[in-house]
């Protein structure tokens, strides 16, 4: 049973689970939720991604066996495919349910950001519109934070779509160590067409639109955080595109490029933290 369990958390990609789920429990604290409203955003997102990490996990147990995966659970027979694909049932009839301890318009945001994710894992994934619904689920989480709040308030423009921005970018990033083993079993997103080179850049422009937005969005000049927050985006990538390389020389898997993702995404919350001009 303990094999078992330890299987179900190495399947939900709890890296990007635990860093969308922090990130989000910061934003719900900087927009100015009461410690019950944290308690609930935090629990309802956490549930939206071990929603999404258990059903990718599932859809790919073939996939990722073929190509020699042995870092995923369910393709080493660490956990069983059906459990992992239950398991996933019951995260995402939760997360609505956890939602719903805001209010319904605030759940219905999280809900579209939770059925976003999942038409990535099947079918979008291996479409030119592969990049959409991280667009799409990533702009409609802080509008989730923000409706969560008593009164409901409208979240800024500029909030979704430097989110938006974000998750673009964080699945060019993502893609990245995958391009070779995806293109043996017939993956061709929107990145397997423009290539490394063309995903890269990709990741690095809109990671650093992301930043830009949620700084000259307010109203306002912008802070000298700001600036260097840009200044920030604007570096970690190729940084960590270096750091990939050495990687893949010392025979490791590549990941440092979604950790930049989540890097810039950390800065940019303690960014709108710090500035108080969410809401």
């Amino acid at each position: 049973m303990s094999s078992r369990v330890l299987g179900l958390v190495r399947a939900s990609h709890p890296e990007p689970a635990a860093a969308v789920t922090t990130v989000s429990g910061l934003l719900a604290w900087g927009v100015g939720h009461q410690p019950s409203g944290i308690v609930s955003v935090v629990l309802a997102v956490l549930a939206s991604q071990l929603a999404v990490g258990w059903t990718n996990d599932a859809l790919d147990a073939e996939r990722d066996a073929t190509v020699g995966r042995t870092d995923k659970p369910v393709a080493a027979g660490a956990v069983g495919r059906r459990v992992t694909a239950w398991a996933a049932a019951v995260a995402a009839l939760a997360c609505p349910l956890l939602a719903l301890t805001t209010n319904p318009v605030a759940a219905l945001w999280l809900t579209i950001a939770l059925v976003s994710a999942l038409l990535y894992d099947w079918p979008l994934k291996a479409t030119v519109l592969s990049v959409l619904p991280y667009a799409v689920s990533f702009g409609a989480l802080p509008a989730f934070v923000v409706l969560a709040l008593p009164g409901e308030p409208t979240p800024p423009a500029w909030l979704p779509a430097a989110a938006a921005c974000l998750g673009a970018g964080a699945h060019f990033a993502n893609v990245l160590p995958d391009l070779a083993d995806d293109a043996r079993t017939g993956v061709r997103g929107l990145p397997h067409r423009l290539g490394a080179a063309g995903s890269r850049a990709a990741a690095a422009g809109l990671l650093l639109a992301a930043t830009a937005v949620l700084v000259l969005g307010p109203p306002g000049p912008p802070s000298a955080l700001g600036l260097a927050a840009v200044g920030t985006a604007a570096v970690v990538p190729p940084l960590s595109w270096y750091a990939g390389r050495s990687a893949a020389r010392a025979g490791r898997r590549p990941v440092s490029a979604f950790r930049a993702v989540m890097l810039v995404a950390l800065i940019d919350v303690v960014l709108l933290v710090a500035s108080g001009r969410v809401v």
